[in-house]
């Protein structure tokens, strides 16, 4: 591995100010490069707040032309963080200006006060090393849609629900447990798909887990096929294509592998067909 993602202390940590990165003719200082084991693997920009033209705006415009000028600073990037001292935003190299969004907790069990600055929130909420090597190892993906290359990571409440999904299903399928998990209430729009596949991802790697097969169950066709593309978007954090079941027989057919697997079906399938 590159990095140890389950001891943190065991990996090289350093935060550079003012880090000259030349490239070409082109001479640019980012604020604030971290690096992990010498990658750099986030990337910082600040703005004064006691000057009104450098808004977050002005931070965010401000990636876009390091991406152009100094290119060789961005392989090994997994987050980019904007602010003016009191906003804070988080996004992706491929992120839009709207999808660079607030980190609104430190813990993921309450959401901080608005007299807390968004810089202290989010710099507590993900910079904290084993979150970081969290977020990184779990919960960024990249879609691939023809040509388009898209870079996504949770959102805050997204991550802190999927791993409390992921605490509750361990213990619930442990020789002790219950085998009911519980449900995760999202509203409309707020990246229940996502969410999903970010459960999926680590749910798979988990240890206690070995192996699980994962059903997903919905009651319209419509859905089951948008949720089974999302799926087959995330292939790489998920280590496997998932299957769609087109029929009951099919439907046996996957269920009857021991362990391992992604099915996709509707609750139809389960349902005994004339004469059974």
């Amino acid at each position: 591995w590159l990095v140890d993602f389950t001891h943190s202390e065991s990996n090289d940590w350093l935060v550079v100010n003012q880090f000259t990165v030349i490239e070409g003719q082109q001479n640019r200082r980012p604020d604030l490069v971290v690096f992990v084991n010498g990658m750099p693997l986030a990337v910082i920009e600040l703005k004064n707040p006691a000057d009104e033209n450098a808004t977050i705006k002005a931070a965010y415009n401000q990636f876009q032309t390091y991406k152009m000028d100094i290119p060789s600073l961005f392989p090994y990037n997994e987050m980019l963080v904007i602010s003016d001292g009191t906003e804070a935003r988080v996004g992706m190299l491929t992120s839009a200006w709207e999808w660079f969004l607030p980190w609104r907790t430190s813990n993921g069990v309450t959401i901080e006060q608005k007299d807390i600055p968004e810089l202290e929130v989010l710099l507590n909420g993900i910079f904290e090393r084993n979150r970081l090597l969290d977020l990184i190892r779990h919960f960024i993906l990249f879609e691939v849609d023809g040509s388009k290359i898209t870079k996504k990571m949770a959102a805050y409440h997204q991550y802190h629900a999927v791993n409390a999904a992921v605490a509750a299903t361990v213990k619930a399928t442990s020789p002790e447990g219950d085998r009911r998990v519980g449900v995760v209430w999202h509203t409309q729009g707020a990246g229940k798909s996502l969410t999903m596949v970010f459960y999926a991802g680590k749910t798979i790697l988990h240890p206690l887990m070995e192996n699980p097969t994962l059903v997903l169950l919905t009651d319209r066709n419509d859905l089951d096929q948008q949720l089974f593309d999302n799926f087959a978007l995330a292939q790489d954090l998920l280590r496997q294509e998932p299957e769609q079941a087109e029929s009951r027989e099919h439907l046996r057919r996957l269920l009857k592998v021991a362990s391992g697997g992604i099915i996709f079906t509707t609750i139809q399938k389960f349902l005994p067909e004339s004469g059974e």
